[in-house]
């Protein structure tokens, strides 16, 4: 099997979890998240980084959640923010389930798209790295995103908050993946 078809099968793994997950979320809360702004669902990713960063330095934890359920719950809000970036101005939260789950495919399939595009390009490099230094990354990447949101969206060389949440998500697959989720 080569490096990209086993990299397809555990990162379809990792999502199928994480899609199981936010859909079962949805269904015992609803879209209520649909009533967070883009910088609070920043924070909320923003959280469970920073926790993950300190489980790492730590070692340990005093609730009894290591860091897989944190990468997934960065993952799903990541995709919370780009149904929220795709939707806009629209303020609608009364989808049904069909409906979220058509949403969290299309943005995964484009995450997907360019993680594969950047992994032929990196060589699989990620594979390389250690799960504490990607938790850095996805931080910088976060406090990236927060400094873009505080200048209301302006750039001028960077790219948006979108590819920055879908750097993430892709990062937060890598981890899962090194912890052994996709197995």
């Amino acid at each position: 099997m080569t490096n990209q078809s086993k990299t397809e099968r555990e990162y379809r793994s990792v999502i199928t979890r994480c899609k199981d997950i936010f859909t079962k979320k949805n269904q015992d809360y609803g879209p209520s998240w649909r009533i967070l702004r883009l910088p609070s669902i920043t924070d909320q990713i923003f959280i469970k980084a920073q926790r993950i960063r300190t489980l790492q330095e730590n070692g340990f934890s005093k609730v009894d959640e290591g860091e897989v359920p944190e990468f997934v719950g960065i993952i799903n809000y990541c995709v919370m923010a780009l149904i929220q970036i795709q939707l806009g101005d629209n303020k609608r939260t009364d989808f049904t389930a069909a409906e979220l789950t058509d949403m969290y495919d299309a943005q995964m399939s484009e995450v997907y798209e360019l993680l594969f595009n950047k992994n032929h390009d990196y060589g699989e490099a990620w594979r390389d790295m250690r799960v504490s230094s990607m938790t850095d990354i996805i931080l910088m990447k976060l406090f990236r995103i927060k400094q873009i949101e505080d200048n209301e969206g302006v750039t001028i060389i960077s790219e948006g908050v979108k590819s920055g949440y879908q750097d993430i998500i892709n990062y937060s697959v890598f981890c899962l993946i090194k912890l052994g989720v996709a197995e």
